[in-house]
This record gives C-alpha cells, structure tokens and sequence, in this order.
C-alpha cells in the first residue's frame, strides 16, 4: 500500500533528525547510515542522503575523518559535532512535544 502524500511529505521532514541520529553513538560512513536508516524502517535512496550529509557538514552539524578500509579506498566517516548534538537534542525535544499535542488535544 502506498503511502498518503501527507504522510510521505513528513517522513521526508524526518530525514534530517534520522541521519543525526545513526551517528550520535558511533561514526558512520554513508553507506552504514543507509543501511541503519532502512533497516529502522525508514526508506532512503543515497541521490537523497548524500546532498543532506555535504548540507549537514556545511553547515557544522557533522564532522568527517577519513579512515582506511580493508574493503577498498578510505571511507569518510561521520559524526556529530556538539552543534549537532545541540540540533538532535531540539529536533527530539519538539517532536516529543508535538506527539503530546497530537495525544491529548482529543481529550
């Protein structure tokens, strides 16, 4: 079944707090935070996560380091900055919020 349109419109609002997420415990490269993503659930195509991880470096919210692989080339591998853990902490603080809103505006 496909999903609404509103419905696809707010998971795409989630991307942003998700990626955050998959690398607030451990660093990641982006092929770890793909999978991570897809396997919570949430569908994630890389012409989409890697424009949002270059935005997300840009704008400091994530940092980089190269790190050899036995798999290939070096990977770059990210993970929070304090900003970003800063930006986490509001992104889970408001959703916390609206989901009281949504629970108890019906009582």
């Amino acid at each position: 079944m496909e999903p609404d349109s509103k419905l696809v419109a707010l998971r795409r609002g989630m991307l942003e707090p998700l990626v955050l997420a998959s690398v607030e415990q451990q660093a990641r490269y982006a092929g770890e935070i793909a999978t991570a993503l897809r396997d919570a659930g949430f569908p994630v195509q890389e012409a989409t996560l890697y424009p949002l991880l270059n935005k997300l470096r840009r704008e400091e919210l994530l940092a980089h380091e190269w790190q050899e692989s036995a798999a290939g080339p070096p990977r770059k591998y990210l993970s929070l900055t304090e900003s970003g853990r800063a930006q986490l902490r509001d992104f889970r603080a408001y959703w916390a919020s609206l989901t009281d809103m949504i629970t108890t505006i019906g009582h």
